[in-house]
Parts: structure tokens; sequence; C-alpha cells
């Protein structure tokens, strides 16, 4: 099927419907740049659950967000009305749906939007005006090339293909207020889609304290208000006191703390993508999932995986003996730390 062509169409007021994770959103910022370079005049609004509409506050290729609130003011059957009307009188010339759910196309049709866009994934096809199909090999590109790769053939292209986010000078202030250290390694021990990707407090707190001792660095913890728990057990498992901020920040200050930080050791997670949207350094500890297709997107990142027969099963638990973790040491972790930060001086 030959993919209608969008990018000779009038298009003033865009519409993109954002994805629904944070570390996915981050991997969508090349597709936006490349968005906003061929519609340069077009206002882009991101359509976004609360968290994501956060992420893109102050972003260079969003000139406003909408934020979608299904837990709130959105929620249920009346709820969807409810954005669908609130869509509709903004007069959008065209939507493009980031997000792979048949509910963004209903949306998109409700309100009235003339041209649709996106991927034929969930059953949403006849919904589109301007379907993109889905290959094999679709599925197995980095997911910054899946979402550039829909603009592409929609005939629109552009951006220089990195990640971007922007914190405001308020917020980088902010930041270094509460690190006082030009000297900070971070350390995100959570990962919000499942325990089987998550390495383990005790040698997150082992790598932490060596860390510290061998660069003089302070220890920074982060990560969401699930994971407090986890953030007090590594905590009280080290020698060095951290700053621990996991369940502290909002999503905004999470990003700043990470821009300002010299390292982050991390799962596969959403803070591990912002951190390379700011190209700080990264080492990220990968079990269950696919690095091929997720991994940091930028440069100064080394990823610490083993050769195990069952990885990548994408499971958000273990079914077994979470081989692809324990086989995992401090000393792995430790060392490609010091790789990282011993080249970048």
């Amino acid at each position: 099927m030959a993919v209608r062509n969008l990018s000779n169409q009038p298009i003033q007021r865009i519409l993109v419907r954002g994805v629904n994770w944070i570390g996915d959103a981050v991997m969508t910022t090349p597709a936006l740049a490349a968005l906003r370079s061929y519609y340069p005049q077009a206002e882009i609004v991101m359509l976004a659950n609360p968290l994501v509409a956060e992420l893109f506050q102050s972003h260079p290729s969003i000139d406003r967000v909408m934020v979608y609130d299904k837990k709130g003011s959105h929620q249920g059957l009346v709820g969807l009305w409810r954005i669908t009307k609130e869509l509709r009188v903004e007069h959008f010339d065209a939507a493009f749906l980031l997000q792979n759910a048949i509910e963004a196309a209903v949306i998109a049709l409700f309100s009235g939007i003339p041209r649709r866009a996106g991927y034929t994934t969930d059953g949403r096809r006849l919904l589109l005006n301007y379907p993109v199909p889905v290959t094999a090999a679709d599925k197995r590109l980095h997911h910054t090339d899946y979402y550039l790769g829909l603009l592409a053939q929609l005939g629109i292209e552009g951006g220089q293909g990195r990640l971007c986010l922007a914190c405001t000078k308020a917020e980088q202030q902010w930041a270094q207020s509460i690190l006082q250290s030009d000297n900070v390694i971070a350390i995100n021990p959570g990962a919000a889609y499942g325990s089987a990707k998550r390495w383990f407090p005790e040698r997150f707190a082992e790598v932490g304290d060596l860390l510290a001792k061998r660069y003089d660095a302070r220890i920074l913890l982060t990560g969401g208000p699930g994971e407090v728990e986890m953030g007090r057990d590594i905590s009280a498992a080290m020698h060095c006191q951290p700053l621990n901020m996991i369940g502290k920040t909002s999503v905004r200050e999470m990003m700043s703390l990470l821009a300002n930080s010299r390292l982050l050791v991390t799962n596969d997670s959403g803070p591990m993508h912002v951190a390379a949207a700011f190209s700080t350094p990264i080492v990220a500890v990968f079990g269950p999932t696919d690095h091929t297709t997720t991994c940091p997107a930028s440069k100064n990142v080394k990823i610490v995986r083993k050769q195990v027969d069952c990885a990548p099963c994408l499971l958000r638990e273990c079914p077994t003996d979470h081989r692809c973790m324990t086989e995992i040491t401090a000393t792995d972790v430790i060392s490609a730390a010091c790789q990282l930060l011993d080249d970048s001086g």
C-alpha cells in the first residue's frame, strides 16, 4: 500500500498525540524536531498524559501542551467525550499520532481533525486517512528511528536527529542549589515497566560507595514515588551519605538534576533517556529488555548486559531465576563507570 504524502498539504495547526511513557516520549524528540523543521511557522500542540506533558513544557519543538488526564477530568467515556470537545474548538489541520493505540485515532476522528496520520497499529487503519503500515523491520528499529520513519514515509524530514529536552534558567539554578556541587554521580535504581528491569539495590549501593570514594563525588539517588523504599534501602546500605531525592521531585526537577550530573548509573528507564537528552554520560544496566531498540540514543554510553539464553524476554517479571540481572556484578558496572569518568577527565 502506497503511503499518501502529507508534506504538500496546507498545515498551520498541528496536534501531536504523545506517547505515554517518559522514556518513549524522550525518544520521540528527534521526530518532533523534524516536524518543527518542516513546519517552522505552524503551531504545534502536544497532547499527553500529565507526566509526559510536564516533560514537554519549555520544549523548542512544542508551542503548547494540552493535558489528557485519564485518571482525572478525562476519565471514562464522559472524559473521552470531554477531550474531543476541547480539541474540536482548536480547529487543528492535522494530527500526528505517535501513540500506537486505537484510542488516539478515535480522539482525532471525533475531534474533527481532517488529516490524521499514524502507524496502522491496534486495528486503527480505517480511522486514519494518512495511514502508514508497520513492517517487521520497523518493529526492530531503535525507537527514535521508528518515530522518524513515520514522518519520513509521509514526506516529512528534517531536524538533526538528536534527542532534545530543555530546562529553564530557574530550573537549572534550583538544581545547582540542591546539588551544591558540580561533581555529582546520579544513581537511578528503579524502572517503571516492572521488577524484571531492576538491578539490585545492594549492588547499586556498592557502586555508589566506590565511585564516591574514587572520584570524591557526591552521590545522588533519583526515582519516582513508587521507589521510595528502594531509596531508603540503598541509603541505609551505603557507607557514604547520598543525596536521596527519590520520590521528592517533579518530572522537571528530575530533568534539571540529571542535566547537572556528571554521570548516571541506571536501569533501562525513563530517567536514562532524560539523561541522554542532556548528553550526561550513562552506564545502563540491561537485562530483559532489548538494548538494540531502547538503548540511550547518545554518545558516552556504556551498556552493561550479559549474554544469557532467555534475554531479551521483554517480560515485566522474571518467571525463572533473573539470571540476566544476577550475573551482572557491581564490578561490571564500576568498570564501565570508571571508563566514562576517566575519559571525561
